[in-house]
């Protein structure tokens, strides 16, 4: 929004005035389907009604979607073969055709805008962790991968939820040391081999660091490897608590 709008309430008619002519010119449009909606980050019924929310039961830890009922504070089998190092983590929908849409075009279409869709849902899923958090990071992005893409999306799905929260936004929390392959069409083994050592704390955030809950965002889960080792870094660190949050997450093998 334009500073001057901000000013004064005695400004507030004309910021009215103005948004009604820009809706007129130029109506906010879903951001996957593209049809006219009431409202800046709706989506149109049809395409939200393709997204699949997650919500109880779950995980208690890595927060995986159970199909049936199970006791509050069960654990998937991932989880108890090999505890992660997070504490805990949580995702707004299921990675679905609908989600990778809106992520892969927020990603790599400059849709920036919608963050503002993402965000409500972001902050429902991190509900459980954001009371008890310090400090918000994002999954860096090394160097030549920022440089095609031009921002970092983590980054700016934590700075929303830092701001949101209250608790303090550190994207320079943590750097990644090498360019690691793609983690797509790799094995769960794979995975967690490619982005080993990958990951350092900052110098500059490490006294920040110490003996914090630090919540670390990222736009998918998939099979947790990248985010796992990056809790595994953290911790190290001297971070009390290491939280997870991410848009979307992969429920079934098929990476």
């Amino acid at each position: 929004m334009p500073l001057f709008l901000q000013l004064s309430p005695v400004l507030q008619p004309l910021r009215r005035w103005t948004m009604a002519a820009l809706d007129a010119l130029l109506p906010p449009r879903c951001l996957g389907s593209g049809k006219i909606v009431d409202s800046p980050g709706m989506l149109d019924a049809g395409f939200w009604a393709e997204l699949a929310f997650i919500s109880a039961p779950a995980c208690a830890c890595c927060g995986l979607p159970f199909s049936f009922s199970v006791a509050e504070g069960s654990l998937c089998a991932a989880c108890i073969d090999t505890p992660p190092d997070f504490d805990m983590a949580r995702a707004a929908v299921v990675y679905n055709d609908v989600s990778r849409q809106l992520i892969l075009d927020f990603k790599y279409g400059d849709k920036m805008h919608a963050v503002d869709t993402f965000l409500p849902w972001l902050s429902r899923a991190a509900a459980p962790m954001t009371a008890d958090t310090d400090i918000v990071l994002p999954v860096p992005l090394h160097p030549r991968r920022l440089w095609q893409r031009r921002f970092n999306q983590s980054a700016v799905l934590a700075q929303a939820i830092a701001r949101v929260s209250g608790a303090a936004f550190r994207p320079d929390g943590m750097t990644r040391k090498r360019f690691t392959q793609p983690q797509k069409g790799l094995s769960r083994s794979e995975r967690h081999s490619n982005v080993r050592g990958a990951f350092a704390v900052s110098p500059r955030a490490q006294n920040a660091i110490k003996n914090k809950n630090v919540l670390l965002v990222d736009d998918v889960f998939t099979s947790g490897a990248t985010l796992n080792e990056c809790a595994r870094v953290l911790k190290r660190a001297g971070a009390a608590k290491v939280y997870v949050v991410t848009l979307a997450r992969v429920t079934r093998e098929e990476f």
